[in-house]
């Protein structure tokens, strides 16, 4: 093959993938839309919408206008031609997703099941998955991979869990996870997964600092839409940043971790384990949950200002707790401005997003993104 073909088959390829991402950032789109959009000429678009047809990609779904000719017909991205799965385990429980080709959850299912690498939980992990397909129906070529969400530091390829003392799984690897599961497997940092999922559903935010608020606290750098995962890859563990020196005993060995400080446990063990009926009884002005949620914010404000001075980008809260703290954020950005040397307000604190969902969705995403870049 000569450097010419070479040259014309990149750019056939090229325009391909621009026309398939067109699409799915319009929602839908007719031929001379993607013309004008795109700069390419009629017959490239027909050409290239055909082959999309062809493979399932997108589908015709209407037609635009009246002006006395023919009506032009709308395109749109065919969300079950792809789909990835996203798995959230977590010492109690583990969720189950299914996201489509346009990044929609289109299942969504939780179950109770205590944590354990023994073959009958192993099990469940499969028969969970094969569930989603089944319900969905999906066929086996249709699914790009199966994405992990551990509490635990992951190695950059994916496969093994380096650092897992919160379940007590340091060294298991992702063939253990994917054994009843007949699909591409990836094991993914909680917090990391995350913030994946937040950046990718803030498409005008490409920096800022996920601060996960659930069991167990972590964090994730986010950097032109991507986890910055840094040289360890050990990057945002701000749980396991000192607030406070020879504090409270964390779980890691040592006294003082953030984590000890702002995990939702100290809010839920306040409402008979219920992070919901928590913020219920904080609405309605108990004051034993007042008492909690005002120290917890002393600590969350003092961390945040840190990430703040570290960082100088936007920190979106989420996790459990970040759930629920938007009508909380006025207090917060109060307590955490005090601290600021530099700043009178703290509106660089947002609340996230993805109020559920959000580790399966963001251990999910990334094989849909990635097939969104190679279509």
């Amino acid at each position: 093959m000569n450097k010419e073909t070479n040259i014309l088959l990149d750019l056939k390829a090229e325009n391909r993938n621009k026309i398939f991402n067109k699409i799915l950032q319009m929602g839908s789109a007719s031929g001379p839309e993607l013309a004008y959009e795109l700069k390419l000429s009629r017959p490239t678009i027909t050409q290239n919408i055909n082959a999309l047809k062809e493979d399932g990609l997108v589908y015709e779904c209407g037609s635009l206008g009246h002006t006395g000719g023919r009506r032009a017909k709308t395109y749109a991205v065919s969300g079950k031609s792809r789909v990835a799965i996203g798995l959230d385990i977590t010492r109690n429980h583990v969720t189950v997703i299914m996201v489509d080709l346009c990044g929609e959850i289109i299942y969504e299912k939780r179950i109770r099941k205590t944590f354990g690498l023994k073959d009958s939980y192993l099990k469940v992990l499969g028969e969970l998955v094969e569930e989603a397909v089944t319900n969905c129906e999906i066929t086996e070529e249709k699914i790009l991979g199966v994405g992990i969400a551990v509490p635990g530091l992951i190695t950059e390829d994916y496969q093994t869990v380096f650092y897992g003392e919160i379940l007590e799984f340091t060294g298991a690897d992702v063939k253990e996870f994917g054994k009843h599961i007949p699909y591409p497997c990836r094991l993914y940092n909680d917090a990391d997964a995350g913030g994946y999922a937040e950046i990718s559903k803030r498409p005008e935010l490409s920096d800022a600092f996920y601060l996960s608020l659930s069991n167990n606290v972590g964090g994730a750098v986010l950097i032109d839409h991507k986890v910055y995962k840094g040289e360890g890859p050990r990057s945002g563990e701000i749980g396991h940043m000192t607030l406070i020196p020879d504090g409270r005993q964390c779980y890691c060995g040592q006294k003082g971790c953030m984590e000890a400080y702002c995990n939702a446990t100290i809010l839920s063990d306040s409402a008979d384990g219920s992070l919901e009926k928590f913020f219920e009884n904080l609405s309605s002005g108990d004051e034993k949950c007042e008492d909690v949620w005002e120290e917890y914010l002393k600590y969350l404000a003092i961390a945040v200002n840190n990430a703040r001075m570290l960082f100088d980008c936007k920190i979106i809260l989420g996790g459990y707790v970040g759930a629920y703290i938007e009508d909380y954020l006025p207090a917060l950005k109060r307590k955490a401005a005090a601290r600021n040397t530099f700043e009178k307000n703290a509106d660089y604190l947002l609340a996230c997003k993805v109020k559920k969902d959000a580790l399966a969705l963001g251990s999910a995403l990334p094989f849909i993104h990635e097939f969104w870049k190679n279509v």
